[in-house]
């Protein structure tokens, strides 16, 4: 998929699609990346340990696309972590295999990155394939985060997912870039550290933004180029893991990435926010959200020793102190905008 160096001056890419028993969603995937107009890519398959046909049907139908086999299914940072040991790109992009890309998505990702080298992570803007014209709930047009941890996106907060009518179509400035079309440079990685395996899922990609942030990078949303997205177009009650992983993870982040005077400010809020959830949802009889609850912090507790190892290796590596990174935060609380003041979108609670 890439041509000659010598005759090309545009950056190589590696585009490298995450897989595992994907068969269903690679014929389009492929298709679509395959009519991309960007001359200097490599497309790669990191393939997850697949029990389907998703290796033999690439390797039949797109030959020209190399194939990482990961050996084991241990999860999106695993992958992505081996994928960066083989991936030849100046820029890496992380995609979903269940994407359908337009034909001139790449190039204006490449553009911007090109002309600012402390601009490390970008993001197109991600539609859903199957609410038509309507935004994905995991990429949306941009992530941001509060200062107490709860990500939310421009397009989408909690359970409202809002028309793309062009109103978050300004090239700005982001906290997090969607897991699910991560463009990134492959060099800053080297400053930033890799995805944390530690997390297994959900939110490795807000980790990894945020790590970039404190190396001094900047990161922003590119909705010139579109993309399309077939999962989490319309939320159902969610699963005891998803609510699991995500309050997990959400407090492991903090006390990994923030420095101890921030902790100080922000967890005892933070832990306050998830006690009031935790006393809601058994209030609503919401056993499977409120045990999810009490077993995160459980976790937590029991696991200390790991993220204080995990902490010492991320407060080694920063640059920029919290206090130059105020500004990416949402500096009000996401929870108390939404469900108290009901302030249903993005636009909304920037208003308020």
């Amino acid at each position: 998929m890439s041509e000659d160096p010598e005759l090309n001056h545009d950056p190589l890419v590696s585009v490298i699609v995450l897989n595992y028993n994907g068969l269903s969603f690679l014929p389009g995937c492929f298709a679509t990346l395959s009519e991309c107009d960007y001359p200097n890519k490599e497309l790669i398959l990191l393939d997850n340990n697949s029990t389907d046909e998703s290796v033999n049907f690439t390797k039949t139908n797109y030959p020209s696309v190399k194939i990482i086999q990961t050996g084991s299914n241990g999860g999106y940072s695993r992958a992505y972590n081996i994928a960066f040991e083989t991936a030849k790109g100046k820029y890496f992009v992380l995609l979903n295999n269940d994407v359908k890309v337009s034909k001139n998505w790449l190039r204006p990702l490449v553009k911007i990155a090109e002309n600012d080298t402390k601009i490390c992570a970008l993001q197109p803007k991600i539609r859903s394939m199957v609410d038509d014209g309507y935004f994905e709930y995991a990429g949306a047009s941009g992530g941001c985060m509060d200062k107490y941890g709860y990500p939310f996106l421009r397009g989408r907060v909690f359970y409202t997912i809002e028309k793309d009518l062009g109103q978050y179509d300004d090239c700005c400035d982001i906290f997090w870039t969607s897991g699910a079309a991560m463009f990134v440079r492959a060099d800053a990685l080297a400053q930033s550290g890799t995805l944390d395996e530690s997390l297994v899922h959900h939110m490795e990609e807000i980790d990894l933004c945020w790590r970039l942030s404190m190396s001094g990078y900047r990161l922003k949303v590119v909705p010139e180029s579109t993309i399309y997205h077939h999962a989490g177009a319309t939320i159902q009650a969610e699963s005891f893991k998803k609510l699991y992983w995500n309050h997990r993870n959400g407090i492991f982040i903090l006390l990994k990435n923030y420095s101890v005077v921030s902790l100080f400010k922000i967890m005892p809020f933070r832990i306050l926010l998830d006690s009031i959830n935790f006393f809601y949802s058994l209030s609503k009889l919401d056993f499977n959200h409120s045990y999810a609850i009490v077993k995160s912090h459980l976790w937590i507790l029991f696991n200390l020793r790991l993220i204080l190892q995990k902490r010492r290796e991320v407060q080694k590596k920063r640059i920029i102190p919290d206090s130059d990174l105020a500004h990416i935060f949402y500096q009000g609380s996401i929870i108390l905008e939404y469900f108290l003041r009901r302030k249903k979108t993005f636009k909304e609670i920037m208003e308020s």
